[in-house]
C-alpha cells in the first residue's frame, strides 16, 4: 500500500489523492502553505511502498506557487537514506503542474524542495562550535513558539577589533544558508587554517546560523509562526511579530557592524549571486569601491560565484529599508550583501545529478572567508599607519 508521511522535522505538503488502493501512477498532490501565510513553494515528504513500481506525482498547483518560475528548469531533490541526496531527472513543469516521474529502487524514498537542514544538525552544529577554543554560543531570546534564538561569536583577544555578522535563514526553507554557515564556521574554526587565522587577528565574528527556527521546523518557506517574512521586518520588528529581527538588530547596535552578509537562496535565477547597496540614499563611491573589491575577491576564490546575473536595482524600492542588508548598510555604514544560492543549479557550472547542493553551499560557506579576510586588509589599509 502506498503511503506519503510528512511527520517529521519540516516536514510538508497535501495529499489530493492515491487513487485506485494506491495507484502510483496518479499521485496527485498540493503544496501546503507556510504557518499564518499563504505562501507555497516548500515540500519535504516521504513515498513509503512504492518500490520498483513506476511513479507518476503531480503538484497540481506549482502554477499558483509563490514562485512559478522556480520550476522552470527545476529538478526535485530525492533521498532514499537523507544522507545522499541527488535530483530526479524526469521533473517536468507545463506552467501549471510540476510532474514528477520515477521508479524508487527501495519502499522508502524522500523528497525535498531542497536538501534540508534539520534542526537536529543545527543543534548539533551549536555543540561542536561551543566545544571550540575560539568559539562560543549564546542565546540571544526565544522565539515565538519557545525554541531558542542563538548567536554565534568566535573571538580572539585583541585591539582594533572589527564586527563582522553573518546571518542565514531568515527564510526557512532556503537551507542551503545553513549549509553554507556550516562550511564557513568549520572552516573559521580550523586552528590550521591560515585564512581564518588571519581573520581572528581582525575581527570578532558573529553568526546568527539559522534566523526562524519556528519556520524551519514548521517546513515553511518564508515565515515564522507570526506569518511574517523576517527579511521585510528590519526597519520597525516587534517582540510580538518578530523577535527574531527584534533581538538580532538590538545586538547589532551594541557591537556595532564593519561587514555584513546574509544569506539567502533564489527559487528562479539558477546563479549565485550577490545584492548590494547601490539603492541606498547616500550611498558613496567609496562604499562602491568596497562592494567591488568584495566580489573581485569572491571570483577569485570560488567559480561558482558570479556578478553577470542578479537582481535589478530597484526591485526593492518600495520595501527598501526593511531589508536586512539594506537596513544595515544605510544604518552603519558598512559593506553588507545579500549573498544568493539557487535552489535549481549553478547555470555557469551545472552538475548533472546533484545541481546546486548542500556540499556545493558548505564549500561555498568556506570560501567566503577569503574575501572577509581581503575586505578587512583593505579596512585597514585605508584606515593609515596607526591601524596597521
Amino acid at each position: 500500500m502506498l503511503s506519503i508521511g510528512t511527520q517529521f522535522d519540516a516536514g510538508a505538503i497535501e495529499v489530493i489523492e492515491i487513487i485506485e488502493a494506491g495507484d502510483p501512477a496518479d499521485i496527485r498532490l498540493r503544496l501546503r502553505p507556510d504557518t499564518a501565510a499563504d505562501i507555497r513553494q516548500w515540500f519535504h515528504f516521504r513515498l513509503q511502498g512504492a518500490k520498483q513500481k513506476a511513479c507518476r506525482l503531480r503538484f497540481l498547483d506549482a502554477g499558483r506557487s509563490a514562485y512559478p518560475d522556480g520550476w522552470r528548469d527545476y529538478r526535485v531533490a530525492a533521498s532514499y537514506d537523507r544522507k545522499r541526496w541527488f535530483r530526479i531527472p524526469d521533473t517536468f513543469y507545463d506552467g501549471e503542474v510540476l510532474t514528477v516521474e520515477c521508479t524508487p529502487e527501495s519502499d522508502s524514498l524522500y523528497f525535498a524542495y531542497f536538501e534540508p537542514y534539520s534542526w537536529e544538525r543545527h543543534l548539533d552544529l551549536l555543540g561542536r562550535v561551543d566545544a571550540a577554543p575560539l568559539a562560543r554560543v549564546e542565546r540571544l531570546g526565544s522565539t515565538l513558539e519557545g525554541r531558542d534564538l542563538d548567536l554565534v561569536t568566535v573571538d580572539t583577544p585583541g585591539a582594533d577589533r572589527r564586527s563582522v555578522w553573518v546571518i542565514a535563514r531568515q527564510h526557512p526553507g532556503e537551507t542551503m544558508a545553513e549549509w553554507f554557515v556550516e562550511g564557513m564556521l568549520e572552516r573559521l574554526l580550523d586552528a590550521a587554517d591560515p585564512v581564518a587565522r588571519r581573520i581572528l587577528e581582525r575581527a570578532v565574528l558573529f553568526v546568527v546560523p539559522n534566523m526562524n527556527p519556528d519556520g524551519a521546523v514548521a517546513g515553511n518557506l518564508r515565515t515564522n509562526a507570526a506569518g511574517a517574512n523576517l527579511n521585510r521586518e528590519w526597519l520597525k520588528p516587534s517582540l510580538e511579530r518578530s523577535p527574531e529581527v527584534y533581538l538580532v538588530r538590538q545586538r547589532m547596535h551594541e557591537t556595532g557592524v564593519d561587514l555584513f552578509l546574509d544569506i539567502h537562496g533564489d527559487e528562479a535565477l539558477p546563479y549565485v549571486f550577490v545584492d548590494g547597496g547601490s539603492m541606498l540614499p547616500g550611498f558613496t563611491a567609496a562604499q562602491a569601491q568596497r562592494e567591488r573589491r568584495f566580489t573581485d575577491s569572491l571570483l577569485a576564490a570560488s567559480a561558482d560565484f558570479q556578478t553577470g546575473h542578479g537582481y535589478a536595482p530597484d526591485r526593492f524600492s518600495d520595501e527598501l529599508l526593511t531589508l536586512a542588508s539594506k537596513y544595515v548598510g544605510h544604518t552603519f555604514g558598512c559593506l553588507s550583501l545579500t549573498l544568493e544560492m539557487p535552489f535549481k543549479d549553478n547555470a555557469d557550472l551545472p552538475h548533472p545529478e546533484c545541481g546546486w547542493s548542500a556540499a556545493r553551499s558548505v564549500r561555498l560557506g568556506a570560501a567566503i572567508l577569503q574575501p572577509i579576510l581581503a575586505h578587512l586588509q583593505s579596512e585597514r589599509r585605508e584606515a593609515g599607519p596607526c591601524a596597521q
